[in-house]
């Protein structure tokens, strides 16, 4: 048998100890002879093992080695389809991390559409205005970007929390706006994109939460930020340099915004179920998701 279809088991059976409720069905053509979870189980896998091209996926497996094995086509609408039992999954595995934790990190990342030079004739993800791709600046790389941002709140362990995305000249700022409706009670610690003292007492004094931010030095009452402070901002960059390393999040086929988003919360719901598994089966450090799963 081979290491996909080991993952694939292993992640199933990780996935199935949930006992997430199916409230969102996909219904896509006829009977399906896979489950919603069986979907969701082999998308995980499929990011798990870097691999971003859903032909090469099909390539490597048969149904030989998984019995009910649907075509291509109808795996990719199905898996669309279900994007809210994805995220419902995805949430449950980081809530056994972070029922107790207190403090959170906040950053983004640039996601590429393609290389800024073609921005003005390609036409992938503009079916709709409001989810069309836009221009943005990258001021950690220092230089213009088409695309979307990635946003996330992650804990100092380094599971995310929350995530979204917004077209790429959306403000990372604007993003803490959002936050009231899914956390309270906390410490969260970014950098200067989201020094705002406007946003930062609004949080403070609806859902006490503190935000953290180091000060420019020309302002009033200057201090730098604490050394653990700076310290722990790290572990958000170390993410994201591990979603581009073995998830390959700047590398994606997708045409339509569904599938990309589709695909960009895949491969983070990977990356959360992978340190599930070294937490709780394994045993060993979370964030050694090179490690194997089987």
């Amino acid at each position: 048998m081979s290491n996909i279809i080991k993952n694939y088991l292993r992640v199933l059976e990780v996935i199935s100890s949930l006992n997430c409720e199916l409230e969102f069905k996909s219904d896509v053509g006829r009977k399906p002879k896979m489950s919603d979870l069986e979907i969701v189980a082999l998308s995980l896998t499929a990011e798990f093992m870097s691999i971003d091209s859903e032909n090469s996926l099909f390539k490597q497996i048969s149904s030989n080695e998984i019995f009910n094995l649907i075509d291509r086509s109808q795996f990719n609408k199905r898996r669309r389809k279900l994007f809210l039992f994805s995220e419902e999954v995805r949430a449950k595995l980081a809530s056994f991390f972070l029922e107790f934790e207190d403090y959170y990190i906040v950053d983004s990342m640039p996601l590429e559409i393609c290389k800024f030079s073609r921005h003005n004739r390609v036409r992938i993800c503009k079916d709709e205005f409001e989810t069309a791709p836009s221009k943005g600046f990258c001021a950690s790389q220092n230089n213009w970007f088409y695309g979307y941002k990635l946003h996330g709140v992650c804990s100092v362990t380094g599971v995310f929390h929350s995530l979204n995305i917004t077209k790429a000249e959306v403000h990372d700022v604007h993003f803490l706006k959002n936050i009231k409706q899914q956390m309270s009670d906390c410490v969260i610690i970014g950098d200067r994109g989201y020094l705002s003292e406007t946003i930062q007492l609004d949080l403070f004094q609806t859902v006490n939460i503190q935000l953290e931010t180091p000060k420019r030095k020309n302002q009033k009452n200057y201090k730098p930020q604490p050394y653990i402070f700076r310290k722990s901002r790290k572990r958000i960059e170390t993410l994201f340099s591990q979603l581009c390393d073995q998830f390959l999040i700047r590398r994606n086929y997708a045409k339509t915004f569904e599938g990309f988003k589709t695909r960009i919360l895949a491969k983070i719901a990977a990356l959360t179920l992978v340190q599930y598994i070294n937490k709780f089966i394994f045993d060993r450090p979370i964030n050694n998701i090179k490690n194997q799963i089987i």
